[in-house]
């Protein structure tokens, strides 16, 4: 009796089977295809993706061969194009490798490229201190102090990657204007890190002896 109990079961469990199939079959079907193409579409994009980040590679690669051959026009104009076309990865390194070629013709107007970037918010931080660090290198010798100090101050925090170049900046942009009181606090702030790259903590003190000694009250 059992037995006949069990089958009466399965049979009823088939019957609400095939009739939950043949209501729902058809979003079943289109729910498993949109899953389908879902995961074909993703794979897609991921090889074209990859595939974009080769391409803009090479072409990395080849206009770093470009600069390395002193081909400073053609290295720059391959690095403009590739800030203006690749992937956001090697837009931002095209940028900055754009603006230095061009400082090689132009000095001013590779800074000017590095500021676009320093002052661009969809950059990273620490992208925008490299900016600011390398535009003042650029313009150590014609700059005044006082521009000087409003390129690279905001670098200069105990928390930023780049702010022992640019204390060292500031310092040697005081010192050509003879203004001691600036170069001083600069050099202070170098030896007082413990941080600070010992090439150039040495530069500082080199620096510190040649300054004349803090008059006595």
């Amino acid at each position: 009796m059992s037995e006949l109990f069990d089958e009466v079961d399965e049979e009823v469990r088939r019957d609400q089977l095939k009739k939950l199939w043949d209501q729902y079959s058809i979003y079943i079907i289109a729910g498993a295809l949109l899953i389908i193409a879902a995961v074909g579409g993703w794979r897609g994009y991921q090889y074209l993706e990859a595939k974009k980040a080769a391409e803009a590679g090479a072409a990395f690669d080849a206009a770093l061969d470009l600069s390395e051959q002193k081909k400073h026009a053609e290295a720059e104009a391959a690095f403009e194009k590739l800030a203006a076309t690749a992937p956001s990865g090697y837009r931002l390194l095209a940028r900055l490798r754009a603006a230095a070629e061009t400082a090689t013709r132009d000095p001013q107007a590779g800074a000017k490229i590095y500021d676009d970037i320093a002052s661009d918010r969809s950059v990273g931080p620490v992208e925008q201190d490299l900016a600011r660090v390398r535009a003042a290198g650029l313009l150590l010798n014609t700059a005044s102090y006082p521009s000087m100090l409003e390129r690279l101050e905001p670098a200069t925090k105990p928390d930023s990657t780049f702010r022992h170049t640019a204390r060292e900046l500031l310092a040697l942009s005081a010192w050509r204007a003879n203004d001691t009181a600036a170069a001083r606090q600069w050099l202070d702030l170098i030896a007082l890190d413990g941080e600070t790259p010992q090439a150039m903590r040495s530069r500082a003190e080199a620096l510190q002896a040649l300054l004349p000694p803090v008059a006595k009250s």
